[in-house]
């Protein structure tokens, strides 16, 4: 473990020492934010969305002590959603779609020499493949976490309200109940983390992928596997360390 740790810093140091100039590098961190971010709209949405719904359905059938008003079920939607739904269950979804897409590019392009070929011309490979991801990751995360917020207290919403568990004025009243702004920011910040993590691990296994297409696939796997441990012991070390 600590050789595989080791590892893995010397290659974040390989990618930062000689970097490529900074047109290209905007130009490749833009074409990969596209490809991470854009593209995860759809399923971002859809997740969020029902984990809303299903959070604030749930809620409501075990709010059952008539002395608890209705609108502690929008506040408890809002709490779980900003501090831990939101972030957390975006980002273990992106490490399925996003990581195993990264590790298998580059996986692809090691066993088919390509990036052999990129260091024979004297480009920094690392630099050149690995940073537009994960400058790219950091960038769209945050605003996939702020998407899936609201949509997840608005799935909330419209399912609270059109199964008539609660009506849309306790909803609201519960979800500007005692409202902490630094919440917000502590989710970013596990955002910014998470997407540093999931970036960088399935980089670092696509980079270094030896063999044919099975090991490619090894690779996919092992990477989305690795991400979505160090998003959890992330999450922990995060909430205890600033909350």
């Amino acid at each position: 473990m600590l050789t595989t740790f080791g590892s893995f810093v010397l290659f974040l140091r390989g990618m930062v020492t000689r970097t490529e100039r900074f047109r290209v590098l905007w130009n490749r961190t833009i074409d990969e934010a596209i490809l991470i971010g854009v593209d995860s709209v759809v399923i971002v949405s859809i997740v969020s969305a029902f984990i809303g719904a299903v959070t604030c359905v749930q809620i409501a059938y075990n709010l059952t002590n008539p002395l608890i008003p209705q609108s502690t079920i929008g506040y408890m939607v809002r709490e779980m959603t900003i501090l831990e739904l939101a972030p957390t269950i975006t980002s273990i979804v992106l490490a399925g779609k996003v990581g195993s897409s990264i590790a298998g590019g580059l996986g692809t392009m090691r066993i088919t020499e390509q990036i052999s070929a990129l260091e024979v011309m004297g480009i920094n490979s690392t630099s050149y493949l690995v940073l537009p991801r994960i400058l790219a990751a950091i960038l769209m995360f945050p605003l996939l976490v702020i998407m899936a917020m609201l949509l997840s207290i608005l799935g909330g919403y419209l399912a609270g309200t059109l199964t008539g568990v609660m009506t849309a004025q306790d909803y609201v009243e519960g979800i500007r109940t005692d409202f902490i702004p630094y919440n917000i920011l502590f989710a970013l910040i596990k955002a910014v983390v998470f997407a540093f993590l999931v970036s960088g691990i399935s980089s670092f296994k696509g980079y270094f992928t030896t063999g044919g297409a099975l090991e490619v696939g090894a690779a996919s796997t092992g990477a989305v596997t690795n991400s979505i441990i160090a998003i959890l012991i992330a999450d922990f070390a995060l909430a205890a360390l600033l909350l």
